[in-house]
């Protein structure tokens, strides 16, 4: 009797596992076609597909790869996007700023040349050419800049340097211009050492691009630069008392080329600040800037003590 009932049990054991390994056949074989269809609809160009799977499906590990597979490839494919519509927006804005004050400059230039102007009014015009021939040729150099950044090409050379000293000796070549465009100021940098690592060149140009940018766009009569430093980090505070900057452009003002406000903008190229922003990130450090209540922009430079 218990033989019969330990046999039957068995069978019954064996009938079991029988059908859940068929249950089991079934769904794999199942997912296997999910997973087919998946993936010649992601092959096709749908890369939104995404395949479901339980937690005890065999296959799911397959699935949830798969998926982050097509997650990866529509991320590449809407950046492969942005940098074609940044392309175009760049292509579009080279030949607007090339365009324009070069035909500006052939004009003049021919008005020399068939003696249409003649004596002081010549002169003038000679003067007006050799401002845009310099324009353009500051636009061209910041391009040629930014292209070899964003293509990691340019060179550093990184060294210790005291950032306060450097920081003066760079104001102090601005003085005149401030003064002579009857802009107040306010300098505030510490007397002690503040040892850093830097590329002095790309320091240089960053402070340079800032203050150029709060001479040429910001309306304003006021610059205020401050040093600030802590155990960790060095802060490098440019702040101009102008009309300051629209909030709907304050997240791109970073942006090659981007120009935004008409009235601070006009005169630039839309590289400065760009170009800031990278040589900034090469240091390790970071820029914002903040819209002041009472006027004026603020840009924040905050670079790490050790790099």
């Amino acid at each position: 009797m218990n033989l019969t009932l330990i046999f039957l049990f068995s069978t019954f054991l064996c009938i079991c596992i029988i059908v859940y390994l068929a249950t089991k056949l079934c769904r794999v074989k199942e997912q296997l076609s999910i997973i087919k269809e998946a993936l010649e609809d992601i092959k096709s160009g749908n890369l939104n597909r995404r395949i479901l799977a339980r937690k005890n499906d065999m296959t799911k590990t397959i699935c949830y790869n798969i998926n982050e597979i097509a997650i990866d490839n529509q991320a590449q494919l809407i950046k492969l996007k942005q940098s074609e519509q940044a392309y175009k927006r760049l292509m579009t804005s080279l030949s607007h700023d090339v365009k324009t004050p070069l035909t500006s400059l052939v004009g003049y230039l021919e008005a020399i040349q068939e003696k249409i102007v003649t004596g002081e009014e010549k002169e003038e015009y000679i003067g007006v050419a050799l401002d845009k021939a310099h324009h353009l040729k500051d636009f061209v150099e910041s391009l040629f800049e930014w292209v070899k950044l964003d293509a990691k090409e340019q060179i550093f050379q990184f060294e210790i340097c005291d950032l306060n000293e450097l920081s003066r000796n760079i104001l102090a070549d601005w003085i005149p211009m401030l003064e002579d465009k009857q802009f107040a100021y306010e300098i505030e940098i510490p007397d002690e050492e503040c040892s850093i690592q830097l590329d002095c060149n790309a320091y240089t140009r960053i402070i340079n691009n800032l203050l150029q940018n709060a001479l040429l766009h910001s309306e304003g009569d006021r610059i205020d630069i401050q040093i600030l430093e802590d155990e960790k980090q060095v802060n490098i505070i440019v702040a101009d008392n102008g009309k300051g900057i629209p909030k709907k452009d304050l997240p791109h003002i970073f942006e090659r080329l981007y120009q935004g406000d008409e009235s601070r903008m006009v005169s630039g190229n839309g590289l400065g600040l760009s170009i800031a922003q990278e040589l900034v990130t090469v240091h390790g450090g970071t820029i914002c800037a903040e819209r002041s209540p009472y006027g004026g922009t603020t840009f924040i430079i905050t670079f790490p003590k050790a790099l």
